[in-house]
C-alpha cells in the first residue's frame, strides 16, 4: 500500500481535517505512516492566516525535499486554496498535490489518478453543502476530541482569508453530531470541543447553537463540552443562560476582541462597537460570574492612531482576560484589508504596542490566577508528565487553565480534586485533595 504521513498547521478546524482526510486515504487503502521518512507521499495540510504560516510550508517542503528525492509532496487546507494560482501556475516547489479543504472527500482518488495523470492532483474547488457528518474521523488516543459542526464563514473580516479559503458557513446535523460524540465517549473520550469559525452562528433547520448545547450536553459518559470560536456579533442571552445551566458545559468563552476602538471595528468589518462589546461581557459575567474570558487582539491594524490603540488599552483593563493571544498585523493577500489599505502602521509601533499589550495582559493573568489559590478544583488529566519534570502531571480545569499536581498514579483521562496552593501567570499548581 501506498504510505502517506500528514503534517498539521494552524487551527484545531486543521487538526479535525487531517483526522477526516486521514479516515477517507484509510478506506480507499491507503496506509498511514508515522514520520515522513516512512512514506511515499506527504500531505502539508496548511494555515494562511499570518504571513509566517506561508513562510514555514515554503521553508518545509525544501526540507522534504532532502528526504527522499521521489518523495512525493502535495499542499492540503487553507493555502491550496489562497494561494491556488501561484502553487498551479509557478510551482517552482514542485508541488504534487494542491487539495482544497472542500476536497477531501476525494483524497485518495486524486491521489490515485495523479499517477497516470499528474493535472488530476490539484482540486480547490469549494462547496456550498459539503460537511463531512457521515465520516468518521481517525484520532489519536487523548482525553479531548475536536467536532467540526460547521464549515466556512460568512463574516469577511477585513482581515481574514477564511471565506476566501474554506466558503460559506453550511451546519451540520444535531443528529450526526450526537453520534460522532456517542462514538467518541464508547473509546474513551472525556471532552469534546465543538469547533467552527464562527461556532455560534450554527443553525441546522431551527435549531440553533445553543439548542446544539443542551443536545450533545444529554450524552450519557460525556463529562465536558468546550466550544471555539464564536464571534461577539451573535452570542445571545439564552447561550449564555444554557451554558450556566448545564455543569458539562465549560464556563471558559474565547470571546475574539480584535480591537478596542469603534472606528478599528468598523474597518475591520466585525459589526460590534466598543461598547457593545463591553455590555456583552457585562451581560456574560451577571449570568456566569466565574466565567473565564480569553481573546484575540490585533495590533497596528492599517490607520490605527495612538489615541485608538488606547481604546484597546482600556478595554483589556476593564475586562481583565484571563489570557490573550496578540498579534501584529500582517497582510494577507487577498483580503479586502489588503486591497483597500497600506500596511502604515511602523514596525517599531507595532513592535511597542504589543509588548504593552502583553504586560498588562500577564499582569492580569496572575492576578486572575493568584484568586484561585484555596480553591478546589475538578482537574482532568491530560499528561502523565509536563514539560519540565516527569515527576509531575498536568490537567486543565473547567476554565481551560493548565493545573500541575505532582505525580501519584494519576492516568490521563482520570478526574481529580485538586486544591489549588500556588499559581503563575500561565499554571495553577496545587495537590490532590
Amino acid at each position: 500500500m501506498t504510505r502517506v504521513y500528514i503534517e498539521t498547521y494552524g487551527c484545531q478546524m486543521n487538526e479535525y481535517d487531517t483526522e477526516i482526510a486521514q479516515a477517507v486515504l484509510k478506506d480507499d487503502g491507503f496506509a498511514l505512516a508515522e514520520t515522513p521518512q516512512e512514506a511515499e507521499i506527504v500531505l502539508l495540510n496548511t494555515c494562511s492566516v499570518r504571513e509566517n504560516a506561508n513562510r514555514k510550508i515554503y521553508g518545509r517542503v525544501h526540507a522534504l525535499r532532502h528526504i527522499k528525492s521521489d518523495l512525493k509532496i502535495g499542499i492540503m487546507g487553507c493555502m491550496a486554496t489562497n494561494f491556488k494560482e501561484k502553487l498551479l501556475e509557478n510551482n517552482n516547489l514542485g508541488i504534487d498535490f494542491v487539495i482544497g479543504p472542500d476536497s477531501y472527500r476525494r483524497i485518495g482518488q486524486i491521489l490515485s489518478d495523479s499517477k497516470e495523470n499528474p493535472d488530476e492532483g490539484f482540486d480547490v474547488k469549494l462547496s456550498k453543502t459539503e460537511t463531512y457528518e457521515d465520516i468518521y474521523p481517525i484520532r489519536q488516543n487523548g482525553v479531548n476530541a475536536w467536532i467540526a459542526i460547521m464549515r466556512g464563514c460568512n463574516n469577511f473580516c477585513s482581515f481574514c482569508v477564511v471565506p476566501y479559503t474554506r466558503g460559506r458557513e453550511r451546519s451540520r446535523s444535531p443528529l450526526s453530531v450526537v453520534k460522532e460524540t456517542e462514538q467518541l465517549v464508547k473509546e474513551g473520550f472525556k471532552q469534546v470541543t465543538l469547533l467552527g469559525q464562527n461556532v455560534n452562528s450554527y443553525q441546522y433547520e431551527e435549531q440553533k447553537f445553543a439548542d446544539l448545547l443542551q443536545i450533545v450536553a444529554q450524552v450519557d459518559g460525556l463529562e465536558r463540552i468546550r466550544f471555539t470560536s464564536p464571534h461577539p456579533k451573535d452570542f445571545p442571552l439564552d447561550l449564555i443562560k444554557v451554558m450556566a445551566e448545564n455543569d458539562k458545559i465549560c464556563k471558559h468563552i474565547h470571546l475574539p476582541l480584535q480591537a478596542g476602538n469603534s472606528r478599528i471595528l468598523d474597518v475591520m468589518r466585525r459589526t460590534y462597537t466598543k461598547e457593545e462589546y463591553l455590555k456583552l461581557v457585562e451581560d456574560i459575567r451577571n449570568v456566569i460570574p466565574n466565567v473565564v474570558l480569553t481573546t484575540d487582539i490585533i495590533i497596528g491594524f492599517p490607520t490605527e492612531t495612538d489615541d485608538e490603540f488606547q481604546d484597546t488599552v482600556d478595554v483589556m483593563q476593564k475586562v481583565e482576560y484571563d489570557s490573550a493571544f496578540i498579534f501584529k498585523y500582517s497582510e494577507r493577500e487577498g483580503t479586502l484589508a489588503a486591497k483597500k489599505y497600506d500596511d502604515d502602521v511602523p514596525e517599531d509601533k507595532k513592535t511597542e504596542r504589543i509588548m504593552l499589550l502583553n504586560e498588562i495582559q500577564k499582569a492580569h493573568s496572575l492576578k486572575k490566577n493568584l484568586a484561585h489559590v484555596g480553591e478546589t478544583q475538578r482537574i482532568l488529566v491530560e499528561s502523565e508528565e509536563t514539560k519540565k519534570s516527569d515527576q509531575d502531571v498536568q490537567g486543565r480545569n473547567d476554565g481551560n487553565k493548565l493545573v500541575i499536581i505532582p505525580q501519584n498514579g494519576y492516568k490521563v483521562g482520570q478526574f481529580v480534586d485538586v486544591k489549588i496552593t500556588d499559581a503563575t501567570a500561565h499554571v495553577l499548581k496545587g495537590s490532590v485533595v
